[in-house]
């Protein structure tokens, strides 16, 4: 464990910064001292301050309302109280719960973690609608929790609170075998501090504050070895949840909680820039990176710093396939093996999830475009695919086996950790669309959305229905004019960005993967239109130039291959029953078409649109591609093998 400087801990002894906006907004920031000590250039917007606009975002967040709303809080609760013996089965009510299946069975080590996922979806619904009822269903849950943390401090366990038992933690302790309880523990805590951040309550936070005691208690008589030995075990964002405590509290256990939990094994390594990622647990990883950022952050190490920004190079530039996810069956892959990985069980979404918001905390240190950009990648074709327009479910993997198709979770029965990350993932889609500082306005994705700048009374909406055209506009809606330098994304994959300002030409000389511009006073009503020209490219293998996928603009397209043998009734309809989701047979015809003939030096004589379908293209063989966000129930082909022109 890394040892605390002097400086730290007097700084500690103050309530600090807490969430800079930059990553972690909160309605509740007027009880907290803003004072980071980690530089930091550009910061989102809070959550409540963008409402989104009719899209495909907008819909995928409703949608994820509705299945967060039907999930009645007692049976939410009902592992926690169950573990706590807040009532027994002659209790009436009791007996009638109708218990949750899949990583919320009884039986299972992770249950409560969904809990901790729908804290924080909650939250963030809150925050981004200003709807009542998910601040409301918000407190029952928090109430709830609290009764069951009272329940166990009566029988000793002070501030212990989860749906498991303690002897879970002393079994991690001992090296026993146990799945993942500091993970699940991270949920719950997370899910208490973005209900305390984003709905103001404070008994959350209470529950919280309690609960780190517990913590404290328990962790700091241990071994180095000790230690050691319970962090072999996955524990997800432990170390960013008593960060993020600490930068409300100032307490210095807190920060030495999220000390507590830095992992020499797997840190010291990417200090020293040695990259060997193979086979190790993606998600495992990624956690600890965001713990990184924050220390980085709250304490200005330069060392959180550069661990975080190697290992996100690392793995943007040598793990992540075109889609902007990573890993084959949650491990990493071999580095710059693309083309030898492409299995039914690749790209755990839990891993994009957490890649995106690591991802946002690099962006706000420099506000350099190419997080912007593998934030668009990764955001467009696989957080927003992830969700079956139909259902509301959620998939697991993104797979890239030719020939397969996407499986889904059921709504009571399935409950995997990307389930639980969906959770979140919809309800949030507001919170990387733009940043600021105090002279500058960035737009990041073009998203539909209307934008509050409180700081300079300054509103902007965003119309556009992007990816369909390539047209974005933007109005200024203020009551006094206002300078500022508006910085527009001049995307990697776009050329010829042209602007309007109120239907006068504004030469563009920037290039792509940068930022255009703008700086000027601002009057009520200015409108700026951009056009962002789209074009067919390739995204290669890295490991083999004749196997690559197909995009458009930022948009992967995959080959539409139809239903044959796929199984029905639809895969995973039972869970509980069924849960291979490593060994998965997806069945794929023998005859599937899996090589495409490309001319690379002209893709638009290979590939061309079909009039009146948008964003649907149809390649010479007849195989017609759409984004790959947009295909359900029916097989795909991503990573084509390509026939040259010279093989015909």
């Amino acid at each position: 464990m890394r040892k605390i400087s002097a400086t730290v801990l007097i700084l500690s002894l103050f309530p600090i910064a807490m969430f800079a906006q930059s990553v972690y907004p909160g309605q509740h920031r007027n009880k907290i001292t803003k004072h980071l000590r980690g530089d930091v250039k550009v910061y989102s917007f809070d959550l409540k301050d963008v409402r989104l606009l009719p899209s495909a975002f907008r819909d995928n967040m409703e949608r994820d309302s509705k299945w967060l709303m039907s999930l009645d809080v007692n049976r939410l609760l009902h592992s926690f109280r169950n573990t706590a013996g807040v009532f027994s089965s002659k209790e009436g009510g009791y007996m009638t719960i109708k218990k949750l299946g899949g990583w919320e069975s009884l039986d299972c080590d992770l249950r409560g973690h969904t809990t901790g996922h729908i804290m924080s979806a909650l939250s963030y619904l809150y925050a981004s609608t200003g709807d009542e009822r998910y601040k409301i269903k918000s407190d029952s849950i928090v109430n709830g929790l609290a009764e069951v943390q009272y329940a166990l401090t009566k029988v000793g366990q002070n501030g212990f609170i989860s749906a498991f038992p303690e002897n879970f933690i002393n079994r991690n302790i001992a090296g026993q075998s146990i799945w993942a309880p500091w993970y699940t523990l991270h949920k719950i805590y997370a899910g208490l501090i973005d209900q305390y951040l984003y709905c103001g309550n404070e008994k959350a936070l209470d529950i919280m504050t309690k609960a780190a005691s517990w913590a404290y208690q328990k962790l700091m008589p241990l071994t180095e070895e000790q230690r050691a030995t319970m962090l072999r075990n996955e524990f997800g964002g432990t170390n960013e949840a008593f960060y993020n405590l600490y930068a409300i509290t100032g307490n210095p256990e807190h920060l030495k909680l999220a000390e507590f939990f830095y992992h020499n094994a797997v840190l010291d390594p990417l200090a020293e820039r040695k990259s060997d990622l193979y086979f190790k647990h993606a998600n495992t990883f990624i956690p600890k990176l965001i713990g990184e950022a924050r220390n980085y952050e709250l304490n200005a190490d330069k060392r959180s710093k550069d661990v975080a920004t190697f290992f996100w190079d690392e793995v943007v530039n040598h793990q992540t396939y075109c889609t902007g996810g990573n890993s084959h069956k949650e491990k990493f892959i071999h580095t710059d093996k693309v083309s030898e990985n492409l299995t039914g069980y690749t790209q755990e979404t839990c891993n994009s999830n957490n890649m995106l918001k690591l991802t946002r905390h690099l962006f706000s240190w420099d506000a350099n475009p190419k997080y912007a950009d593998f934030y668009e990648r990764a955001l467009y074709n696989h957080i927003l695919g992830q969700q079956d327009p139909q259902t509301g479910m959620v998939a697991y993997f993104l797979p890239l086996l030719p020939g397969s198709y996407k499986v889904y979770s059921t709504a009571e029965n399935s409950f995997w950790c990307c389930v639980g990350t969906g959770f979140e993932n919809h309800a949030k889609y507001g919170e990387a669309i733009y940043y600021h500082n105090n002279t500058n306005l960035y737009v990041n994705l073009f998203i539909p959305s209307e934008l509050t700048w409180n700081e300079k009374g300054v509103k902007l909406k965003q119309e556009t229905v992007f990816p369909e055209s390539d047209l974005v506009k933007l109005t200024v809606q203020t009551a006094k004019s206002q300078k500022f330098a508006l910085n527009l994304r001049y995307p990697y994959w776009a050329s010829g960005v042209q602007v309007k300002i109120n239907g006068k030409a504004v030469k563009v000389k920037q290039v792509p993967s940068s930022y255009i511009v703008i700086d000027r006073t601002w009057k009520n009503g200015d409108q700026i239109i951009i056009k962002y020209p789209m074009s067919l490219h390739l995204a290669e293998a890295n490991d083999n130039v004749d196997k690559a996928a197909v995009m458009y603009g930022p948009l992967v397209l995959a080959g539409m291959m139809g239903t044959e043998g796929m199984q029905q009734p639809a895969p995973f309809s039972d869970p509980t029953a069924y849960n291979d989701y490593y060994t998965y047979d997806y069945k794929v015809p023998l005859n599937l078409k899996t090589a495409i003939r490309i001319d690379k030096s002209n893709l638009n004589k290979s590939i061309q649109p079909v009039i009146g379908n948008p964003l649907v293209f149809k390649a010479e063989e007849g195989v017609e591609l759409a984004p790959i966000s947009r295909i359900h129930h029916q097989r795909y082909v991503v990573y084509w093998d390509l026939i040259k022109n010279a093989e015909r």
